[in-house]
């Protein structure tokens, strides 16, 4: 029930934005075989200092971090029980650019695309918000005066879940993409952060 549920939430965005869906997260291996937002989106903003970029999974409870020692993220659930985290995106407040209007972000295992597969997760592991693009502007303690954006999203592993590796996509960015043409009129930059999904028997 619950995979029916995204399945038709995913629908929804893709019939909402139509012509202009190829410049937002569905597209990345649901439309085509997209491997990540570069195939539609440049890499032209002003926002490349990696240093000065934000992107952290949190504990929702805890607000204890997931980031490992190599700069991957470790997300550990008991099989059949539900974990909430924190996706936190954006800019320092250390960074002197002019911020982004809004992130999108997107939590793909790269061995789904080409598939048949609607839900681009882990196989096994039920989601609720697997991506999102969202406006610039929330609020979280710890990261007081920056530019961020937090989403939780609640994962939960099946029977059928196993450990998992996937890419965790982001693009802050600004402006609009011209209809049809993706590549004009919107400025962003692309970050890869990879997350590993462990199930704890």
């Amino acid at each position: 029930m619950k995979k029916k549920i995204i399945k038709i939430s995913i629908l929804l965005v893709l019939a909402a934005f139509s012509e202009e869906v190829w410049a937002y997260p569905p597209a990345v291996g649901i439309l085509g075989e997209a491997k990540n937002c570069l195939s539609c989106h440049v890499n032209n903003g002003p926002w490349r200092d990696d240093g000065l970029t934000i992107i952290d999974i949190l504990d929702k409870e805890t607000k204890k971090s997931l980031k490992q020692i190599d700069g991957s993220f470790l997300i550990e659930v008991r099989r059949g029980e539900k974990e909430t985290i924190l996706t936190v995106i954006g800019r320092s407040k250390e960074d002197r650019e002019e911020p982004p209007y809004r992130n999108a972000w997107l939590y793909v295992d790269t061995r789904t695309i080409g598939t048949t597969s609607l839900s681009k997760f882990a196989p096994g592991w039920d989601v609720n918000l697997p991506m999102s693009c969202r406006l610039v502007g929330d609020r979280l303690e710890g990261y007081e005066n920056a530019k961020i954006t937090v989403l939780p999203m609640t994962i939960q592993p099946s029977d059928a879940a196993q450990d998992a590796e996937l890419m965790l996509q982001v693009m802050p960015t600004k402006g609009e993409s011209v209809k049809g043409k993706p590549k004009e009129g919107m400025i962003g930059n692309y970050f890869e952060r990879k997350v590993k999904l462990k199930v704890v028997d």
